[in-house]
């Protein structure tokens, strides 16, 4: 009897232990999420939504190396989703701010000379044309010389996943650059690129052989 006693006592004791040991576990995590969550809260205290078109043109110009910011010619998008010129500009940069009507955040700047490449893009798809088509008829229209995208001419994208930024400092949250310059028809025989990336950040040729060629060069990720 004393036996069968002293096994129930042991029982008790040990699910007693197993249930303190999984209350603080469990309430280590609960303190380990909730400091994640006030960190980030913490960490864009600052910041607020994209939402006039001042902080669509701010945000963009980050795409633009910062001493041409002050010169370039922006368009674009505005909130009212009418595609308009926000400001004129004279040197070689043309900058598109981020689409407020889409999901995340994708802005741009780019060599002057590849306007009308981009401009008819831009005509073929509110044409209602698919990516693939779009590529097809400019291959078509590089190929007979109705459209030139000048060698070595460059794009900068600045995109995220987040619409929130720095009203100081325009910059989006977590945000990055990426860059393209175009080599039309160019190889990797012809570039000595990879056709893929082979380490982060390093350059690799997309789009070999056609029309829109180019060495993309993308961040490395955090």
């Amino acid at each position: 009897m004393k036996r069968i006693i002293k096994i129930g006592l042991l029982a008790t004791i040990l699910v007693a232990c197993n249930s303190s040991d999984k209350s603080k576990k469990e309430e280590v995590g609960s303190k380990k999420e909730t400091t994640i969550e006030t960190t980030t809260e913490k960490e864009y205290s600052s910041y607020e939504e994209i939402d006039s078109d001042e902080a669509l043109v701010a945000t963009a110009l980050m795409a633009v190396p910062k001493e041409s910011r002050a010169n370039c010619k922006v368009i674009g998008y505005n909130m009212a989703g009418d595609f308009v010129t926000f400001r004129e500009g004279d040197n070689q940069y043309i900058v598109l701010v981020d689409d407020p009507k889409k999901d995340g955040f994708n802005a741009a700047c780019y060599h002057k000379d590849l306007e009308p490449f981009m401009a008819r893009g831009r005509a073929l798809r509110a044409e209602g044309k698919s990516a693939s088509e779009v590529f097809d008829i400019r291959e078509e229209e590089v190929k007979s010389g109705q459209l030139n995208i000048p060698t070595g001419t460059t794009l900068h994208i600045y995109y995220g996943k987040k619409t929130l930024y720095n009203p100081e400092t325009s910059e989006v949250a977590d945000a990055k650059l990426r860059y393209v310059v175009y080599m039309p028809w160019a190889t990797s025989e012809s570039t000595g690129l990879p056709e893929v990336p082979i380490a982060a950040n390093h350059p690799w040729i997309m789009n070999p052989g056609t029309h829109r060629a180019h060495i993309m060069i993308s961040p490395i990720n955090e």
